[in-house]
Parts: structure tokens; C-alpha cells; sequence
């Protein structure tokens, strides 16, 4: 199976990734307006929307390497995603609810890129 069937079965990466996108959107939305937060939500922003702008990408990847390598990367994002959204929640720019919602749904993507990487390295 090669990587674009793999992304097709597999979309639900891809329609998370795009939820969370525009959850991180509205996010960013709500800390510049409502906190005054513009350097945090920026980079907040930067890195959880090209989660799924990698995956995207991913799926014209010319080898499976350069799949695998794209994919990296949105797992690197996400990973860089969850060290912002910590500090938003323990610096006050955001409640413990909203970090728990916003969270699960980053974990998720971590998990489901994590799983898709491991199996395409298994090929």
C-alpha cells in the first residue's frame, strides 16, 4: 500500500489535525482579544496549524521516506504545540478546563501520528 492509500484509509489523522487547527485558531482569537496575549498565541499559532498543514503535505510525498520525514515533523509541531499550550495554562492565559479540552485533542494526533510513523518505518 503506498502513502497516499495508507492517508486515505487512514483520514482521521487528517480531519483531527484540521479540527485542531481551527480549535488553535480560536484560541489564538481569544488570547489576543480577550488577554492581550500576542507573543505566546502567535507561536501557539504557528505550530498548531502546521500540524496539519505537514499531514497535508505528507500526502505528496515523493518516497515513503519523505512521507515518514513530513510526518516527523507534524509530530514535532504537535509535540512543540503541547510545550505551549502548558505554559499558556500555567502562566493564567488560560483555565485548566480549556487545557484539558484543547490537550486531549493534542495528545490524540500525538498518538495517532506516533502509530502511522511507527508503521511505515515497519515497511
Amino acid at each position: 500500500m503506498d502513502n497516499v492509500s495508507f492517508m486515505k484509509k487512514d483520514n482521521i489523522v487528517k480531519e483531527k489535525s484540521y479540527a485542531f487547527a481551527v480549535r488553535i485558531v480560536r484560541l489564538y482569537k481569544f488570547l489576543c482579544e480577550e488577554k492581550k496575549e500576542y507573543t505566546l498565541s502567535k507561536q501557539l499559532l504557528r505550530c498548531g496549524t502546521s500540524i496539519g498543514a505537514m499531514i497535508r503535505e505528507s500526502e505528496h510525498a515523493e518516497s515513503n521516506a519523505d512521507f515518514v520525514h513530513k510526518l516527523s515533523i507534524s509530530l514535532k509541531e504537535a509535540n512543540e504545540t503541547e510545550y505551549w499550550l502548558n505554559l499558556l495554562k500555567d502562566t493564567g492565559y488560560i483555565n485548566k478546563e480549556m487545557f484539558n479540552s484543547i490537550s486531549k485533542d493534542q495528545e490524540e494526533i500525538i498518538k495517532l501520528l506516533t502509530s502511522i510513523i511507527k508503521t511505515c518505518k515497519a515497511k
